[in-house]
């Protein structure tokens, strides 16, 4: 009678077997799917650190072309080594590479890429330019899209991010990338909706 005791607990004034639940084919199928997926996700996630994801990387005019149309989100700093507020927008990016693993986070020094500085059009520092499948699809130039301040917060640049879909906004993405902040609720929208594409 006493083992039968221990094998039972009440759950919401129900009696619930323990035992019998962990004997049910549902619960052990759902156990299994769950942990085939942490599995799968750690693979992805160890793939995407191995092409440089989830850290903030300078990279050279020569692997330019190869990174940008090799990785679907890219988000490329041009910056100057003696210019303060590109050293300011390093401080951003690299928090944000972390972040979202779904995106490549690289910088390049302009004055030593001056073919893709020309090509894109980069005539003012810093420059954050966003790629979708190798394609700009949207930038920020110095800091006027920030809020015009060499303090404007890592949201701010995130939300110019989100808004150009080169990172997830949504909770469940950010979670995966092992960020439980990010809620993409009201607030993300707001920030959101008051940007304009440059």
């Amino acid at each position: 009678m006493e083992a039968q005791e221990h094998a039972t607990t009440s759950y919401g004034g129900t009696d619930v077997n323990v035992d019998e639940l962990l004997d049910d084919p549902e619960l052990e199928r759902l156990h299994r799917d769950r942990l085939a997926a942490m599995k799968q996700e750690a693979e992805r996630r160890a793939t995407l650190e191995r092409q440089g994801h989830g850290t903030y990387t300078e990279i050279s005019e020569g692997e330019f072309l190869e990174v940008v149309t090799k990785t679907e989100n890219v988000v490329c700093h041009f910056y100057h080594k003696e210019f303060e507020r590109c050293k300011i927008v390093d401080k951003h990016m690299a928090m944000l590479a972390k972040k979202y693993m779904e995106a490549r986070f690289i910088k390049i020094s302009a004055p030593d890429a001056p073919f893709f500085t020309v090509k894109l059009g980069i005539k003012v520092l810093p420059a954050v330019v966003m790629f979708k499948n190798g394609v700009s699809v949207d930038r920020v130039v110095g800091f006027e899209q920030l809020g015009g301040r060499d303090d404007f917060s890592t949201a701010d640049l995130e939300a110019r991010l989100k808004a150009a879909d080169v990172v997830s906004s949504n909770r469940r993405a950010a979670a995966a990338a092992g960020d439980d902040e990010s809620d993409g609720g009201e607030d993300d929208r707001v920030v959101q909706n008051g940007i304009r594409r440059g």
